[in-house]
């Protein structure tokens, strides 16, 4: 079966659309519903992508399901490949001359509003000028949002905004032109019940803010498939017509032989027509021990040459690498991942219908009540509470509320090496239950080090590890240089070159096998058993023995002879982080399970397992980056609530997949980009003081939540007994802001001795 046929059924195909003007989970769910209503039509949306991917029966036209998105009051284009996502980036391009307008304006609006000492004769009129951009220009993602939202008779925190602000400027400005003179002097504002204009210029610009920051969240959300193509070659060397030429690896066909020398990437996959070498995978796979390959071996782009030169025939090319297929993975896990509506949009789902009814019978009442109205003054103190109830219900503190609250707690995050991508994730964190652990670079250092010297009779464990490096220094396979590090530390002052080591002579280096030399008048040979034995090595049964205990206990084992004599095992692994164990710990306390997934061998696996604490039961081996997404779903569709922290480009699928995916930050950018949360260093215990945080932050909004609900539902309905003026109806609103400022501030103490 085909890729494509993995996708969809036959008889249907994947059409992938760019949808802009999105800007809820209520949005997301208004476009998946119009496109469902079509016949055979499944659709899945990504809002930080601004992405959908629609299954569609043949028959169904592209230009029908664009049809339908546009009429859903959004803006859709079937996608086309490009090397960025200029869609998300141009929200926030089209935001940023919006904010800085507001900004400037809404500060001289602000300070001859509320500062006596800066105000002048008729300051009101010049305060409604000022704030008119804001209001108008500035806020027009909002108005614009809330009328789409209002012809499908839906309601969302644009809605909200758009009221609010509305409300207060035209209140304003309603007052202001009933009696010209009202600010004719400083002070006599506040004998006329109010103007408001730095109400609607402060809500515009903190809001602006907001969602200025979120657009630039949702363009780094969509960086991982362009960090992870960004992994390939962009040149490749061919041979044509016998000679070397140099090509871009975009131009590259099936067939071409591709000339790779050492350091160099092969630039896409293919088969090994000639060479030896060893290919450093770890940017691709994850794994610390170098493949080495021969003839006939099949190598994959974006893998990095370590020795021999190499001549690769491309059996892949273009979207039918590796690579490729690895990002279109990256690109399905996220939009297969249902993103969690805010809670405010929830709630303000219900309550902005809640607020207009009542501001409209606050009106309605206000004038039967009243009884006739000779003067008009009925009128006024009728449309007076009316207003009341929209300022008390503006969403200063309910907008805040969240943002202000990732604010202060993705900033101590940043103090801490912790980085959070949206409030999203904090909601993820709230129900995790199990955390899948990738081994290589996130419980182990990921580089390979010396673990064991056997010598055999004859010789001492020193003595072989230092004839043995004295050799590999001049080797370029990562297996050599670790060797040779490990001979340089313990290697006695004195005795040894430039380099720490003795000289080498005669060095010979055979790749795929070992290498050879003569070290201080003995000759020694280092390397695989078998190319060994092809040099006349011949290990005895005892040592054989040895050889294979090593390598069963997931070692990577160089065999050492000096003088024709086997004289010992080198034994290099993949050493455990120091703290792991007790990283790990941490984690069981906050009540998760850890499980381990590893593409290395089961006793390696295992071994590390122990020695971390990790159940053998909760140990998956020889897992493919394929089998690492398939691994999260199986858990998934068995009710568990998956984390993944991962650092490899193998791990980036399994880490858009996972409910919550966490980086570590000092593996590759394309596990970076596709996580959602980051730790900057390589402690493993940061992943859980990242979740610690995430949790902390989530609750922390939450309760800011509850206070701008609990200040409406009080303030509404002393509002609409008209105990309660616009002006008081503003001091009340600011004041609520302050309350959800202060509480989030109190983040910043997060991670401190007491807290």
């Amino acid at each position: 079966m085909s890729h494509q046929e993995l996708l969809h059924p036959p008889g249907t195909r994947v059409v992938e659309l760019d949808i802009q003007g999105m800007t809820c989970a209520s949005c997301v769910n208004r476009v998946e519903k119009k496109l469902g209503k079509l016949d055979g039509v499944a659709a899945a949306v990504n809002l930080p992508l601004e992405q959908a991917y629609v299954t569609a029966p043949d028959g169904i036209t592209d230009e029908q399901l664009v049809d339908t998105v546009n009429a859903a009051g959004y803006t859709a284009s079937v996608r086309v490949p490009r090397t960025a996502e200029p869609g998300v980036e141009h929200a926030a391009a089209q935001l940023r001359p919006r904010l800085i307008l507001a900004a400037v304006l809404t500060v001289p609006v602000f300070l001859v509003s509320m500062v006596p000492a800066f105000q002048f004769p008729n300051w009101g009129w010049a305060a409604a000028l000022l704030s008119l951009p804001v209001v108008t220009w500035a806020a027009w993602p909002f108005h614009r949002a809330a009328a789409v939202n209002a012809r499908h008779l839906a309601s969302t925190m644009d809605t909200l905004v758009s009221l609010g602000v509305a409300a207060a400027y035209l209140f304003s400005a309603w007052q202001l032109v009933a009696d010209p003179g009202m600010t004719e002097h400083p002070g006599m504002e506040a004998m006329s019940g109010g103007l408001y204009f730095e109400v609607a210029s402060v809500v515009t610009t903190f809001l602006l803010l907001g969602r200025y920051l979120e657009a630039n969240a949702k363009h780094k959300a969509g960086g991982a498939l362009q960090a992870l193509l960004n992994l390939g070659a962009k040149d490749a060397t061919v041979l044509r017509g016998g000679r070397e030429q140099q090509i871009p690896a975009d131009h590259l066909q099936v067939g071409d032989v591709l000339v790779v020398r050492p350091g160099e990437k092969i630039a896409t996959d293919g088969v090994v027509i000639e060479g030896d070498s060893a290919v450093d995978t770890s940017l691709v796979t994850g794994e610390s021990v170098p493949v080495e390959v021969a003839p006939d071996s099949r190598v994959t782009g974006a893998t990095i040459n370590t020795s021999g030169r190499l001549l690769v025939r491309a059996t892949r090319v273009g979207s039918q690498t590796t690579l490729a297929q690895m990002a279109r993975l990256v690109s399905q896990a996220q939009t297969g991942k249902a993103p969690i509506a805010r809670l405010a949009d929830r709630i303000s789902a219900v309550f902005v219908p809640v607020v207009l009814a009542i501001a409209a019978l606050t009106f309605v009442l206000w004038l039967l009540l009243a009884g006739p109205d000779a003067d008009g003054g009925h009128l006024r103190q009728a449309f007076t509470a009316a207003v009341a109830v929209l300022v008390i219900a503006c969403p200063c503190a309910l907008g805040l509320a969240t943002p202000v609250g990732l604010l202060a707690g993705s900033g101590r995050g940043a103090q801490l090496g912790l980085l959070i991508k949206g409030p999203r994730v904090l909601e993820d964190t709230r129900t995790v239950d199990t955390i899948l652990l990738d081994k290589t670079g996130t419980v182990t250092t990921g580089a390979l080090a010396v673990d064991a010297v056997l010598a055999f009779p004859g010789f001492t464990r020193g003595g072989i590890l230092r004839l043995a490096g004295a050799v590999e220094a001049a080797s370029e396979h990562p297996v050599g240089r670790a060797v040779a590090a490990a001979a340089s530390a313990l290697d006695p002052a004195g005795t040894t070159d430039d380099d720490g080591l003795p000289p080498v002579q005669g060095f010979s280096s055979a790749p795929g096998g070992g290498v050879s030399g003569t070290v201080q008048g003995r000759f020694v040979l280092a390397g695989r058993s078998g190319w060994l034995e092809q040099n006349g090595i011949i290990l005895d049964p005892a040592q054989q023995v040895n050889l294979m205990a090593a390598e069963e206990s997931g070692a990577t084992a160089v065999c050492v002879a000096v003088d024709g004599m086997p004289a010992g095992i080198i034994s290099l692994r993949d050493t455990v982080k120091e703290g792991s164990a007790a990283a790990v710990a941490r984690l069981k306390a906050l009540g998760l399970r850890p499980i381990l997934l590893t593409g290395d061998n089961a006793a390696v696996a295992a071994r590390v397992a122990a020695a971390v604490g990790i159940a053998a039961d909760d140990v998956h081996a020889g897992v493919l980056p394929e089998g690492k997404v398939e691994a999260v779903r199986k858990l998934q569709a068995g009710g568990a609530t998956v984390a993944m922290a991962g650092d490899g480009v193998n791990d980036a699928a399994a880490l858009a997949q996972a409910d919550l995916g966490i980086a570590m930050g000092s593996g590759t950018d394309v596990a970076i980009e596709a996580a959602d949360l980051t730790v900057m260093g390589s402690d493993l215990a940061q992943v859980a003081q990242a979740i610690e945080l995430s949790r902390k932050t989530l609750a922390t909004i939450k309760a800011n939540l509850f206070w701008a609900f609990f200040y409406n539902a009080v303030g509404i309905p002393v509002a609409a007994f008209g105990l309660l003026n616009p002006m008081v109806a503003g001091a009340a609103m600011a004041a609520s802001s302050v309350l959800v400022v202060a509480n989030s501030l109190r983040l910043r103490s997060f991670g401190k001795p007491g807290q």
